[in-house]
């Protein structure tokens, strides 16, 4: 089961993201070793949970993480 958007806003708190703005969602962004940026989106819907074809995309594209790994940094 997808988790909701506060478990993303706190991996993203926890893992080293960076508020980098708050319009019409929370912006989280993180700078990797290699250069690389990192970017991503949490709905102010805190108790919504993330619908699942959305999840996937979040995992793989915006987090760059397994879902193990995201559990783990929560």
């Amino acid at each position: 089961m997808p988790p909701r958007f506060r478990e993303l806003k706190s991996y993203c708190e926890n893992n080293g993201w960076v508020l980098i703005r708050q319009t019409d969602h929370f912006y989280y962004e993180k700078v990797l070793t290699d250069g690389r940026v990192l970017r991503t989106r949490v709905s102010f819907a805190l108790h919504k949970e993330i619908p699942k074809h959305l999840w996937r995309r979040i995992l793989e594209r915006q987090l760059q993480v397994s879902e193990e790994e995201f559990y783990r940094g929560l």
